[in-house]
């Protein structure tokens, strides 16, 4: 069973339907003993980093979100979900995030001349072929963006896909067992999806 944490900042319904959509079953976790209950965890999210890191923190999530993924249970940050893993953001005005990746969140500057937040269809340009969350993606396969920021890991063996917005940023992280992506995999479609069957049969 995979478990979609649900903390109030949350595309919950879209995400469940990716997963269910190759046979497996869900939790939606309101709570954080629920996780036990799961073989893998998910974090999705929009909107505000300081907003979402509040309620993670008000809802007794982050000490169990730690403690499944030191226990080496499979767990994946969807866009808001994976900048929540890094130690900080430029967004937040009082928050940190849950320091399991070193490293920030970064606004995108608009003096490239690119609008922001970077929204739609971009490339992923794959840099670790071996992360089993892109197994049978292609390089430069499309995916669905939507955001203003973006995550700088302070180590680069991390970075599993890049993807090019005026600067070369970070789209994929892996970490052993902790993967993250910046986009959206139930929006896009083909490649999106093998990410889902990927993560499901880890």
């Amino acid at each position: 069973m995979i478990g979609i944490i649900d903390y109030g900042m949350g595309n919950i319904h879209s995400v469940q339907k990716a997963f269910q959509s190759f046979g497996e079953d869900t939790l939606v976790v309101t709570g954080p003993k629920l996780m036990d209950k799961c073989r893998k965890l998910v974090l999705p999210g929009v909107g505000a980093f300081d907003d979402a890191a509040k309620e993670l923190n008000s809802r007794g999530f982050v000490s169990r979100i730690k403690a499944q993924i030191a226990e080496k249970k499979p767990f994946l940050g969807i866009c808001l979900g994976m900048q929540l893993l890094f130690d900080q953001s430029q967004e937040a005005r009082s928050e940190k995030g849950l320091g399991l990746v070193r490293g920030s969140v970064k606004m995108f500057t608009r003096d490239a001349g690119y609008k922001v937040p970077h929204m739609g269809w971009n490339q992923l340009k794959i840099a670790a072929a071996a992360c089993p969350l892109l197994k049978d993606v292609a390089d430069k396969s499309y995916v669905y963006f939507c955001h203003s920021f973006y995550v700088e890991p302070a180590q680069p063996e991390g970075i599993a896909a890049t993807t090019e917005y005026g600067i070369n940023f970070t789209s994929v992280i892996w970490q052993d067992n902790l993967f993250g992506v910046q986009f959206h995999p139930e929006k896009s479609q083909e490649a999106g999806l093998k990410m889902v069957k990927n993560f499901v049969e880890l």
